[in-house]
Order: structure tokens, then sequence, then C-alpha cells
């Protein structure tokens, strides 16, 4: 099982280190709201980007622009690597104004 294994956020960036066994990685997403900077500390990861094949080895970096479909699996030997990304903001409570339209 893989996943975080260490994380901090500051007022305005969220850093995460995350590990993976071969083969393995989160689902395929799409970040529709911030660019994600991906960085190898170990081993490989294959990023697929919008369909395209890149290998990142360790040391390298990388931008994945907001709204690519990206799918992030890791090398023969396994992969740790840093994400890191602006913070997001909090949860909204929407509520329903008179005239039946959505605020929040």
């Amino acid at each position: 099982m893989g996943g975080p294994e260490w994380g901090t956020a500051s007022e305005e960036l969220n850093a995460t280190i995350l590990a993976w066994e071969p083969g393995e990685g989160p689902a395929e997403s799409v970040n529709a709201e911030r660019d994600v900077a991906l960085v190898v500390i170990q081993g490989s990861l294959l990023l697929v980007e919008d369909g395209e094949q890149r290998l990142l080895v360790e040391g390298e970096a990388t931008i994945v622009p907001k709204g690519a479909r990206r799918k992030l699996t890791a090398g023969p030997e396994g992969v740790r690597y840093a994400s890191v990304h602006r913070k997001r903001g909090g949860l909204g409570i929407a509520s329903r104004s008179r005239q039946g339209q959505t605020r929040v």
C-alpha cells in the first residue's frame, strides 16, 4: 500500500511526500484548480500527462499544469516523490437565495 508519508502546509502552499511500490500509484485524475510541482526523491515515476508519457528519475522535477489529465505510476524500483501546490481554499457553505439561485 502506498500514498502519503509526510505533509505540511503554510498559508499559501501544501507539500506532501508520497511513496508507491513498483507499478502502483494514485488513480488517474485532473486537477482543474492548481498547477502541481512533482520532484522525484528516490526511484522513478512514469507520468502520463494528457496521453503523453514521460519517465522522471531521481532528482528530476516537472510541473503538471492545471487542467491536465495525469496518471502517475511507480517505476520498477518504486518511487518517493514530493508534490507541491498552492493551498486550496476552505470548503464553502452554499445557500439558496429567495430567487432560487445558489450563493457561496
